[in-house]
């Protein structure tokens, strides 16, 4: 007698599709969220604002769209002044799209209601049940989806929105705890480091990135003023443990030395330990040279603090 496992697992994928879409009110055009356009065109506009891949060729592939209804839609766009078309600068016989300045304030209109529309959703769950929620969709993501790993071209580095602070203190307390067994005292630090930011830093000569992968944190550093005329110090790297290996922490350290020589920034310096293996190299990678290591007892442990040091401009800016 054949199994019924997999009549029973059809059953409730088509039972989750209803509830969604009636959900999110999918089927009745009247409410729904992406007026004046189609659920189609919105999301052709959503990753024209995010892809780093705007040709049309790339968006077919995201998308899984046709190739004729795809050019209707975008000369439908560029009929609006939405988009932009030209040849491909990778390869002529490819056509690259882009966002006009309308084409931008359309997207990010439909990512502010759609943002909206999320809160409401969440705002019915108890908070002590959505990370159970987030971390049920990522997994039905994972089985149903690709299950190609990430990599730095689907990152997203972004200014920190509202918790972002919160998340990075949080993160920071609970990996070091689980990874290398530190104490409350590191998550102390971070606390403190992050309330400096937060309440007294030069918008112009500091900054924080996060690194948003599929909608959701995966990582962050920060730049700051040292002590030290003309000196920037980076602090508080840090990558997801799923998310490592594939370029992040790269991405983010290479936006700090940038953003750093960019302001004029004599040198780049940091503190870090020698059991944090991965990251010094990392740091070796984009020129950091170690000056100075110290023996010390923090964090509930028995650690060799390094301070590293890198050259960007040989007189101040």
């Amino acid at each position: 007698m054949p199994s019924t496992e997999p009549t029973r697992a059809i059953h409730e994928i088509r039972a989750f599709n209803r509830f969604y879409t009636n959900l999110i009110g999918a089927l009745d055009y009247s409410r729904h969220l992406y007026l004046p356009y189609t659920l189609t065109e919105s999301r052709v506009l959503y990753e024209l604002a995010h892809s780093p891949h705007t040709d049309a060729a790339d968006l077919r592939a995201e998308l899984l769209l046709d190739a004729g209804y795809l050019s209707r839609l975008l000369a439908k766009f560029e009929k609006n002044g939405l988009v932009r078309r030209a040849p491909s600068k990778r390869d002529p016989r490819r056509q690259h799209i882009e966002l006009t300045a309308r084409g931008r304030q359309a997207a990010d209109l439909q990512e502010e209601r759609s943002r909206e529309a999320v809160g409401s959703l969440l705002a019915r769950v108890p908070a002590a049940d959505r990370s159970r929620l987030t971390e049920a969709m990522r997994t039905v993501r994972g089985l149903l989806g690709e299950s190609r790993p990430p990599c730095a071209e689907d990152v997203r580095l972004r200014e920190p929105a509202p918790g972002d602070l919160g998340w990075m203190v949080q993160r920071n307390g609970a990996l070091y705890a689980a990874e290398f067994g530190w104490n409350a005292d590191y998550e102390g630090l971070v606390a403190r480091i992050v309330a400096d930011f937060a309440q007294d830093h030069d918008p112009y000569l500091e900054r924080v990135w996060i690194a948003e992968l599929d909608g959701r944190p995966v990582g962050s550093v920060m730049c700051v003023r040292d002590d030290a005329p003309g000196t920037a110090r980076l602090r508080l790297l840090l990558v997801e443990p799923d998310a490592r290996g594939h370029g992040i922490g790269d991405l983010l350290v290479r936006a700090c030395v940038d953003f750093a020589r960019e302001q004029g920034y004599r040198e780049l310096v940091l503190w870090t330990n020698d059991v944090l293996r991965a990251a010094r190299g990392i740091y070796q990678r984009h020129g950091f040279v170690l000056v100075a290591e110290k023996p010390h007892r923090s964090f509930g442990a028995d650690l060799v603090g390094q301070d590293w040091r890198l050259a960007l401009h040989e007189t101040p800016a």
